[in-house]
């Protein structure tokens, strides 16, 4: 799975002369919680600020950032990251959706090499709850994720944990999920799968590719919002007319297909072969806890979705 964007590893040094360069800049600063974990934004554009502030919880500024995300102006788009210090420079950035993905997968590498006995994990897919158990979605960008996530939560079985990031706690009890984001960065065209949310959308402030930072609040009710959940299944989702639209897997066969793609995954700031083995170890434990399904989203989304609904 290709990203859409090259990141490029620098040294201590070379972040501290970008910070020389910035430091009389008049740049906006917010902090915001993911996770347990405080990240400092800073960004010259007002919008990106605004988008941050509504998709995240935010925190008072005297808390100590954990990582930061430098977004500003630029002639074009450039990612560069300081891994000792989990700083992300951002240069031409005009998508707000890179923003907030770079800000979770910073979390995500803060959380990979911070020791603890309870160490958390992140997973770049989505996750609907019933009653305190719930399924994982997870799929290679244009898969589907998103379009099976809110035509499940049509139904008023199912209650809504994240769109497209979560964090997972390998527990003796149980694989625990836990939410990422306060509000989703969500696609304006919605609607056009399934047409019960086309007035619940109106109103909501688009940016330049038609997405959104919506409160999901008002697309399922307050009641059926859950910050965490206990993982019950995994369905992996696939384009590929050779294989059958639905069918059950074996750990194994499922951390090859997760191999395959790039841990389904395009926001790594570091792909190392040291991270690569602490992200297979985990995916190799998380299918030993749950069964795993492929859904090959090939047919329409009524007929995935019908295929979905089984599992509930």
């Amino acid at each position: 799975m290709a990203s859409a964007y090259k990141v490029e590893l620098i040294s201590v040094k070379e972040k501290e002369l970008f910070m020389e360069r910035i430091r009389s800049a008049n740049l906006y600063e917010r902090k915001a919680v993911i996770h347990g974990t405080c990240v400092k934004f800073f960004s010259d554009n007002h919008d990106f600020k605004d988008m941050w502030e509504d998709n995240f919880e935010m925190l008072p500024d005297w808390f100590r950032p954990h990582a930061r995300l430098f977004c500003i102006s630029g002639s074009g788009l450039r990612v560069r990251y300081e891994p000792i210090s989990k700083t992300v420079i951002m240069e031409g950035c005009d998508y707000y959706g890179w923003v907030k993905s770079i800000a979770l997968a910073l979390v995500a590498d803060f959380l990979e090499d911070f020791t603890s006995e309870h160490r958390r994990y992140s997973v770049h897919g989505s996750f609907i709850d019933m009653t305190g158990r719930g399924i994982a979605l997870i799929g290679p960008s244009g898969s589907g994720k998103t379009t099976l996530t809110y035509g499940l939560l049509l139904d008023e079985r199912c209650n809504f944990l994240t769109d497209d990031w979560f964090f997972v706690r390998l527990a003796d009890s149980g694989t625990l999920v836990y939410s990422s984001e306060k509000n989703s960065y969500i696609r304006g065209d919605l609607a056009s799968s399934w047409p019960e949310y086309g007035k619940k959308l109106e109103g909501a402030r688009k940016d330049s590719r038609s997405r959104a930072v919506v409160d999901v609040r008002r697309l399922v009710g307050s009641d059926r919002i859950r910050t965490d959940s206990t993982l019950a299944a995994t369905v992996l989702l696939t384009r590929d007319k050779k294989l059958p639209p639905f069918s059950k897997l074996s750990p194994k066969d499922a951390l090859a297909f997760m191999l395959s793609n790039d841990f389904c995954n395009p926001h790594q700031l570091v792909r190392s072969k040291a991270k690569k083995a602490q992200r297979t170890g985990f995916f190799r434990e998380l299918f030993s806890r749950a069964p795993v399904y492929l859904l090959n989203t090939i047919e329409t989304p009524g007929q995935s979705l019908g295929r979905l609904k089984k599992l509930i």
